[in-house]
């Protein structure tokens, strides 16, 4: 897919720093622990994979777990993907002059995806809050394909929404207090999902990367379909089973909340 360039009228003066910030204050609305589980995260990286690794960051978005990754460790390198294109400006103009970041666009569910990585073997691939947006058969191929492009020993870490369904009552107690403060927040003036998207619409240096985000994948500020998303793997365990089956050597729990988790595996 070819590269869009970002517009110049407007993208020398943007702060891309503030749209980043933005979009990390949006996602903590959502996920308050969001910074502990990037924490465990990259400390996992450099435990297995060292001071140096050659990292894919998955439907990186706006890159936030590539900033945290080199923030932890300065002589890394990482390969950002995705399909969105208004993320992918952000993304782009936020490490502009970093050159220990590539980008690459790519759909996930295309079988070819992975030729257009500029490497064909990583120390580790990371990935937060967007494999959930898969089906179950599409995610199982991508872990397929996510265990060919591992170097041997190397690591796969997903952070997303991944139910424990052992304790329904305290999951549903915790996310209750969780759903009061977001309340609360948005009283406040915090932005959810929706309100984010629209700024980013209203903005000139992003008005056209998201209008082509809205036809290739929907709008944000726009309702999903009753009945959308019925396919979609919740639990941890269907996550563990499947790494497993495809070709990971070791799989486990490293960290959780009451509705998230972090899973690690090994080549």
């Amino acid at each position: 897919m070819p590269t869009t360039p970002v517009s110049t009228s407007t993208s020398a003066s943007t702060d891309w720093q503030r749209w980043q910030t933005s979009w990390d204050r949006q996602q903590e609305w959502y996920m308050p622990d969001r910074e502990e589980r990037f924490r465990v995260m990259t400390d996992a990286v450099e435990a297995v994979a060292g001071p140096a690794p050659l990292v894919l960051d998955l439907a990186c978005g706006t890159g936030s777990i590539t900033a945290r990754v080199l923030r932890a460790l300065p002589d890394a390198r990482s390969v950002c993907v995705d399909i969105d294109p208004a993320l992918l400006t952000i993304a782009r103009g936020h490490f502009a002059d970093d050159d220990r970041v590539t980008f690459a666009e790519a759909d996930l569910t295309d079988p070819d995806w992975t030729a257009r990585l500029p490497h064909t073997a990583f120390d580790a691939v990371v990935t937060a809050t967007a494999l959930h947006w898969l089906d179950t058969e599409p995610l199982r191929r991508l872990y397929g394909t996510l265990a060919g492009l591992l170097r041997e020993g190397g690591v796969f870490l997903n952070a997303d929404h991944m139910h424990d369904e052992s304790a329904p009552r305290l999951n549903a107690a915790m996310n209750a207090l969780l759903t009061a403060r977001q309340q609360r927040q948005c009283a406040e003036g915090a932005l959810d999902w929706a309100a984010w998207w629209g700024r980013v619409a209203d903005d000139p240096a992003l008005a056209e990367p998201a209008a082509r985000r809205f036809a290739l994948l929907g709008d944000p500020r726009r309702p999903l379909p009753a009945g959308a998303r019925t396919d979609r793997p919740t639990t941890v365990q269907w996550h563990l089973d499947t790494l497993r089956e495809h070709g990971f050597s070791e799989a486990r729990q490293i960290w959780c909340s009451a509705s998230d988790s972090l899973v690690a595996a090994l080549r």
